[in-house]
Formats: C-alpha cells, structure tokens, sequence
C-alpha cells in the first residue's frame, strides 16, 4: 500500500492526454482475438485491468503481442476457435472484462475457472450468469454468484431473447458475445440505452448487428458465427479518466486545462452535462472521429459551481464519474441531492458508503441514502470553497474513489490522506504525473 497525501497546490495548466478508454481496450482486445487474422490496436489502455484482458485472452489461444507504448497486435483465432485454458485465469480487479468474457466464454466448448482480487471477488456475476445459463452455460459460484467460478460453456448455445432488468452494457455486452457464437439472431431489449461501444466495433469488424428503437425499446440483435475481419484502430482518451481532470480545474481558482482526444460517444458525455448543469466552463473544441469514436478537446476553466439539483442526466450515461461529481458538489454553492444510483453499491467497492464515510470524515456534511447521497457543498458567495479536510479515507481498492478524493484534497484546508494510491494503475496509469504536471499538489508516501 502506497499512501497519497492530496493539497492544494496551485491552479491547474496545461494541455494533456488522458489514457485509452478503458471500455473500447477491453472490447479491442477480445474482438480482434475472435477475428480471423492480424489487427493492430493504437492507444490501448495499459492499465491492470486491460493487461488482465490481454492474458485472459492469451490463455483461451490468441497471440498478442506489444509492438511500443500502447501499440499491440493481435492475432485471432476465429468465432468458436478459444481454446480451455490451462490454468485459472486471474482476473485482477477488472469486473469488466470478467462479465464480458464470461459471455465469450458460454457459447464455447471449453471449461474456465476464473478469480480475482478481494474486492473483485466481492462483486455480485448474478446478472451475467442468469442470462448467459439461458444459452446453456453452467456455472459454479462461491456462494451461487461470487468469483471464484467455474463456467462450463456449451457446444450448443440456444439462440436469446433478452430484456435485463438493469441498464447495463456490461450485461448487453456479455450477451451478444454469447450470440457471437450461436446459431440464429441473438437479440438484447434496452429500456434504457447503454454505452454502445461493442455494436460499433462488431459492426465494422463485418458483424451483421443491428439496432433498432420501438416504443421506446433500444433493440440491438446479432447474427451469430460471423468471421470477424482484423480491425486497425486507434483508442481515443477515456471519458471517465477525463472527468477527474473536468472536475479538478473546474473546482480549482484559476485553473484552464485542455484534454485532447477525448472518446465523446454520446452514451457516455454524461459527466460533461452534469458538470455544465452545476455552472461548470467546459468547452468542446476540435472534434473528429477516432476509431470509429466521436473525439474532441474538452477545455475547461474554473467556474463558481452550484449545487446539483433534480440533474437531467442518465445515469447510464455516467456512472462511474459521480464519485468525482460528489467531490464537486462538495466545494459548490448550495445543497445537492443525487438519487437513483443504486448500481454504484455494486462497483468495485460501495462507491455510496465509501464517498459518504471518506467526505466526512474530511468535514463535509454528507447524508447517505439507499440509493444516493445529500451533499451541503462549502461554497458561497459565487466561488466554490475549500473543505476542512485532514481525513484519511479507504479506497477498498476501488481506483476512482482513490482518484476522486486526490481531486478533492485539491479544495481543502488541511491534507486529504488515501490510504493507498495503487489501484490507479486499474485505470490510469501516470495519474499522479500528469496532475503534478498541471500542477496539483500530491505526493506519495512508502
């Protein structure tokens, strides 16, 4: 365990890139090992959690190989050609790729035990499990739902038509990975659109997928056992990596930082509308495509931030950002009340418990409900405040909680101490380079 020790530094400058979006490495790596031939992936995300992917999938029979710095080829082995791996695949902390690869898995012939670490194990593989036992699949779970488990997938996958009862791309994802392999048009009905990134990425690989809204309904469906053609593709930067950076300069007097090359797919630039909501200067600039993505260049200035209040964004569309939302709202103007966020109790820690207990114990006036929190933010007189601080907060290996209150600490009186600052390298390796390097005051202790 590494401590980090977050004060205020001065004002945040410069013009950075964030690392590859984290979603899209993931999905590049299993996808191109699935096609038939060589594909060359630019960008990717060199984090634990994508490394994990890549040994996953070397495990189940795919060559990889790293050509520089985020630059790799793969070689893939063809829809049904994964192979049982040897031993027990060690999937770290990413719960991603653990439910993205179990849908791979289920429609395949092959037998893997799959683990993780504590708080990856923590987290419920229920919602995977259940549709993915309707191709055939079996499992068996510690505790019926809980890694360490064993899936056993079947030569003969059943064809699935799936409404799940959460907004999830995770789950959609692990679905029609499933259908990749099965015979006929495996279908997934969303209420609520999710990120999209594996309908993109199939569809220009050669995939005949398609998406259609009835009533409502975002219905995606895909025909199974295509060959999948080799893709060359450059990941652009990680919107919700970005949204440490969106929040940190809009908090801190004086700031203006640009983020170049930042993914803006629109099921995913929630965390930009929730900021703006709240009075946030946020300005998209340079826009292009990348890999099949929207990009552009966020440019953001501080800003006297408000409260959130009744905020008119989905929450698919920014889930994992309302860890650095909360840290926002404690330097704002005013009251703010989040709800509907229920999902974030099953991330990589409690992500509501472990805001709550971290802002308080840093002198924020936090309430903590069963599917949200209320935050009295410091702020007043149209310019966000400086917290307390002087607490030290667990980040129950969850990464974007480590990250969250690094950007905090940046608005308090007295040092905001993390108890370990490792689980970054999940998702954001050089974080603390690159806001050092904007100016950010954060030093790491043995």
């Amino acid at each position: 365990m590494v401590k980090l020790i977050s004060s205020p530094n001065s004002a945040l400058s410069g013009r950075v890139r964030v690392p590859g979006d984290k979603s899209i490495s993931h999905r590049a790596l299993m996808l191109s090992a699935l096609a038939v031939g060589r594909s060359e992936v630019r960008g990717l995300l060199e984090g634990d959690d994508v490394l994990a992917t890549a040994a996953a999938m070397r495990a189940m029979g795919a060559t990889i190989n790293r050509l520089g710095d985020g630059h790799y080829e793969v070689y893939g082995v063809g829809v049904g050609g994964l192979m049982s791996p040897d031993d027990i695949i060690d999937m770290g902390n990413s719960g991603t790729s653990t439910r993205l690869l179990l849908g791979l898995m289920a429609s395949h012939d092959m037998t893997v035990t799959m683990t993780g670490d504590a708080s990856l194990r923590s987290r419920p593989m229920g919602r995977v499990m259940d549709p993915l036992g309707e191709f055939g699949a079996e499992f068996s779970a510690r505790g019926g739902r809980f890694l360490p488990l064993t899936i056993t997938g079947t030569a003969q996958p059943l064809v699935l038509d799936y409404s799940p009862p959460m907004a999830s791309a995770q789950v959609k994802s692990a679905v029609l990975l499933a259908g990749l392999n099965t015979p006929g048009r495996t279908i997934v009905r969303e209420k609520i659109a999710t990120r999209d990134h594996s309908e993109r990425m199939l569809s220009a690989m050669g995939a005949d997928i398609r998406v259609v809204v009835e009533d409502g309904v975002r219905i995606v469906s895909i025909e199974g056992q295509p060959e999948l053609s080799p893709i060359s593709i450059d990941v652009p930067g990680d919107i919700s990596s970005s949204a440490f950076l969106l929040a940190a300069a809009s908090m801190v007097p004086g700031s203006d930082v640009a983020v170049e090359a930042v993914g803006l797919n629109p099921l995913r630039t929630g965390i930009i509308g929730a900021l703006t909501a709240m009075g946030a200067d946020i300005v998209i600039e340079n826009e292009s495509t990348l890999g099949g993505e929207p990009v552009g260049t966020l440019r953001v200035r501080a800003a006297a931030l408000k409260a959130a209040t009744d905020l008119a964004v989905d929450p698919s569309t920014m889930i994992d950002e309302f860890p650095v939302l909360f840290c926002a709202a404690a330097v704002a103007e005013g009251v703010s009340r989040f709800t509907g966020l229920e999902e974030l109790r099953v991330k990589e820690s409690d992500r509501l418990n472990a805001m709550a207990v971290g802002l308080a114990a840093n002198g924020v006036q936090v309430e903590e409900l069963p599917d949200g929190l209320i935050i009295h933010g410091a702020g007043g007189h149209g310019a966000c405040e400086r917290i307390p601080g002087g607490g030290s907060v667990e980040t129950h290996l969850d990464h974007r909680i480590a990250m969250s209150f690094s950007v905090l600490g940046q608005m308090a009186t007295a040092p905001v101490t993390i108890d370990d600052a490792s689980p970054m390298q999940t998702s954001f390796p050089g974080f603390t380079d690159l806001m050092t390097g904007l100016g950010a005051g954060l030093a790491l202790e043995d």
